[in-house]
């Protein structure tokens, strides 16, 4: 029987499915009711130092991009942290926590960047008992511009110091999340390492703009008649915090640090594709605003019937299998060949592949057979580019298959075998292989000189 509870960075929860720090854990109500639906864990709502409340907007506050059947694929907020009061949250937290001891609760920080600023509000998260705090250095609107936040996450100088100030002055284990406006992912992760930091949370919101109303030509979601950017999550991020997720697996400076991944999980399979990426746990948030908290009971039963079917006991034995299959572009074998495929009988004959074949990639598909509507891929032609399968509305028609070893590619006239990547390939000018001359043009039916592939 799958155990799906999980130990991150000494933090315990009954499943690694928490509620990121955003509206669904404003305050005690949301999280408790989570917590009855059975969520693992939550990261209550960023909170800031005492004084005058913030102030949100009272207007829309989120836009969406709709999929063709309404399905919420792109979110956007311009809401900023918590308007509550710093005293009602805390005596919140601790109730909570007291009422729920066998659940994570973490909570997200945000106060100016200076030592005596953090040190002040981390003693009295401390007296709440909470599990952890989470640092945010990703909110991209509202904050970042009074310094705070993004401007923040962007500094992996301001990342570093921030994060010793609060292993300095906290028990608890401090967990960073990072913002994805920067362009390499890699270095405030690094930075918060340095800084001591226990684990990292990513992705943080993207910076957007949803699109503009054309009749006013006014940008949206407007207040007043006028818009700002904000940040994006949902579904259409998911890839992006992927990528940023297994940059930081990947890397010698920042391997082995625990993460919990965050970016448009909806079903147990898009949580365990961070989970195989290298995150310990995951936090989600569209998917709660839009579905409601009982989406986790299908996150729980199927990544149960998951483990459970693979012969994995406990979370912790899949973090991380799929890190060893992620290279560089220069490491692929540049001698593995594969061409389209498409099943007839479930085929429908709409033409989409070979519009798109034809139209912008290689043409190789045709069109009849006997003078009737028939689509097949001519091998000759097809570099196998996956575009076909892409377009193809019936999911499964369309396959690569690659080519047993010893074969002959018919479109570019070579034998399949071997493992050749760009660092060996005689084409690139730099290659240090001793397998063809540099400079010779391999790999199409148009070659004036041909090079044998390695053994």
């Amino acid at each position: 029987m799958a155990d799906l509870s999980v130990n991150f960075c000494g933090i315990k929860a009954p499943n690694p499915f928490w509620l990121a720090s955003a509206p669904p854990t404003d305050k005690a109500y949301n999280v408790v009711r989570a917590y009855r639906e059975g969520w693992g864990g939550v990261v209550w709502k960023t909170l800031g130092e005492d004084g005058p409340p913030v102030v949100n907007v009272s207007g829309p506050r989120y836009g969406a991009i709709h999929a063709q059947d309404r399905r919420v694929f792109g979110f956007n907020n311009i809401e900023l942290i918590t308007d509550r009061p710093l005293e009602l949250n805390l005596n919140e937290i601790k109730q909570v926590k007291r009422d729920w001891p066998d659940r994570a609760l973490v909570v997200s920080l945000m106060v100016p960047c200076t030592e005596d600023a953090w040190k002040a509000i981390l003693a009295r998260v401390e007296e709440t008992d909470a599990d952890g705090i989470e640092l945010n250095f990703g909110c991209p609107h509202g904050m970042s511009e009074r310094g705070m936040g993004a401007a923040v996450g962007q500094v992996p100088e301001y990342v570093e110091m921030v994060t010793r100030w609060c292993k300095q002055y906290s028990r608890m284990p401090v967990i960073v999340k990072l913002t994805p406006n920067v362009s390499d992912i890699r270095a405030p992760a690094a930075a918060a390492k340095r800084g001591g930091a226990d684990a990292v949370s990513l992705i943080n919101t993207i910076n957007s703009l949803m699109g503009v109303d054309i009749e006013t030509m006014t940008p949206k979601p407007a207040t007043g008649g006028f818009a700002t950017h904000g940040g994006y999550c949902g579904p259409a991020v998911r890839p992006i915090a992927l990528n940023m997720v297994s940059e930081i697996a990947r890397s010698p400076a920042t391997h082995g640090l625990p993460m919990s991944g965050i970016g448009g999980i909806e079903t147990w399979k898009d949580a365990m594709e961070y989970i195989a990426l290298g995150c310990g746990t995951v936090q989600v948030c569209t998917a709660a605003m839009v579905y409601g908290f009982k989406i986790v009971k299908e996150m729980i039963s199927g990544l149960e019937d998951y483990m459970d079917r693979k012969g994995y006991e406990h979370v912790s034995d899949m973090v991380g299998l799929a890190v060893p299959k992620m290279t560089d572009w220069q490491n692929l074998n540049l001698d593995y060949v594969v061409k389209a495929k498409i099943d007839q009988d479930s085929c429908i004959k709409c033409g989409r592949c070979h519009i798109a074949c034809e139209d912008t990639s290689h043409q190789a598909i045709s069109t009849m057979k006997d003078g009737e509507r028939y689509f097949e891929v001519r091998d000759e032609d097809c570099v196998g580019c996956n575009l076909c399968a892409v377009v193809c509305p019936v999911e499964g028609c369309i396959t690569l298959d690659p080519l047993p070893e010893g074969t002959v590619d018919p479109r570019s006239g070579f034998e399949v075998k071997g493992h050749r990547t760009w660092l060996e390939h005689p084409n690139n000018p730099m290659a240090q292989s001793p397998r063809g001359p540099a400079g010779a043009y391999h790999g199409t039916k148009h070659v004036e000189k041909q090079v044998e592939p390695a053994e």
